[in-house]
């Protein structure tokens, strides 16, 4: 079975070593192989993506990533930027269904800037459109067009679904919602943008195929209202690429910290790429202090998903949980009391709770 390893830039390096010592600590029939994605692959190639790169993921059976992106790649064109890198590999790789689960751990319940009575317990899953919407659609761009009589700069970009992308995304919500406490809200603005009707539209096509889940619907502003006043009313949300990716950082720093929080992005195999929600955190680069269980976690995620391997999973949430138990804190989830620890010493704390 084979991983295709990509740390990235940043902190990535630093988190992705911690995630693969515990991988490692399992000792399965796993074979890793390390390749460059985003900024680190910029200044080796010139591409966010490169051929070797592609290569190796098309081949791998699940892709484990730290995180890419920094300041010092902004100025580069759009197109040699590591995010397009990450695009990239989501797009060719088909990796459409992005699960995003928030949980709070009752040890970090003073980490959430949120009262505990209101986020206690929390645990959602946001199921997010990945290969779709206005980040992929065409046109985009940048021109010059004489607009108002002024000759002046316009950008523009495109949303846009088909009934089948929308069938697909909204089948892995129900079948998510199916294994947990049957409950969808699908998130749109069909009040306003013509896409997002047709999003509401087959999502209630569909949900007579789960008379078992109780499908809703929520206007995104709302959604986003909702979930800082009453986050436990949801269970399983879904919604398109760039409404879930703003969600889905908000719902995650309802746990305190999002580095805390691993993701899945699966194609219609089950084949994935997992990687924290958090960025590069390019401030904090180097200086081993760096919060790796949400990478740790998203490597759970993987054995879950891809790999069918659920007992070596809960292996390491168990392994998490028995950590925070202990008292063991990296700087962003840090509070009197607990001990303080860095990226490595966090770390060895999994593996010796393993």
């Amino acid at each position: 079975m084979k991983i295709c390893v990509l740390p990235g830039d940043g902190i990535g390096p630093e988190i992705v070593a911690e995630a693969v010592r515990v991988l490692n600590a399992l000792d399965l029939p796993f074979e890793l192989e390390e390749a460059l994605l985003g900024g680190c692959a910029v200044d080796a190639t010139g591409h966010p993506y490169p051929e070797a790169t592609q290569k190796l993921a098309l081949a791998a059976d699940a892709i484990l990533l730290g995180a890419v992106g920094g300041p010092q790649w902004d100025a580069l064109p759009r197109e040699q930027r590591p995010e397009r890198g990450l695009l990239g590999i989501r797009k060719q790789l088909g990796l459409f269904a992005n699960l995003r689960p928030a949980i709070l751990y009752p040890e970090l319940a003073n980490a959430s800037t949120l009262k505990p009575e209101v986020v206690s317990g929390l645990d959602i899953l946001i199921v997010r459109e990945l290969t779709g919407d206005i980040y992929f659609g065409q046109p985009r761009g940048i021109e010059r067009r004489v607009v108002d009589g002024k000759n002046q700069r316009f950008g523009f970009n495109t949303m846009h679904y088909t009934e089948s992308e929308i069938q697909r995304i909204g089948r892995v919500a129900f079948e998510s919602a199916r294994k947990r406490n049957k409950k969808l809200c699908s998130i749109d603005k069909m009040n306003v943008l013509e896409t997002t009707q047709l999003w509401r539209d087959v999502m209630n096509e569909l949900a007579p195929e789960y008379p078992d889940v109780e499908l809703s619907h929520m206007l995104v502003d709302n959604a986003a209202m909702q979930l800082v006043k009453a986050p436990k009313q949801f269970d399983v949300m879904v919604t398109g690429n760039m409404f879930g990716d703003i969600l889905s950082d908000e719902a995650s720093m309802l746990t305190g910290s999002i580095g805390m929080l691993p993701s899945a992005s699966l194609d219609e195999n089950g084949k994935g790429m997992y990687e924290p929600c958090h960025g590069s955190a390019p401030d904090i680069a180097g200086q081993g202090v760096a919060n790796p269980l949400a990478t740790i976690l998203s490597v759970a995620m993987m054995l879950r998903y891809t790999f069918s391997m659920e007992e070596a999973a809960q292996r390491i949430e168990g392994a998490v949980k028995k950590v925070l138990a202990q008292g063991f804190r990296t700087g962003d989830i840090y509070e009197p009391g607990t001990h303080k620890v860095g990226t490595k010493a966090m770390g060895d704390a999994v593996l010796a709770a393993l």
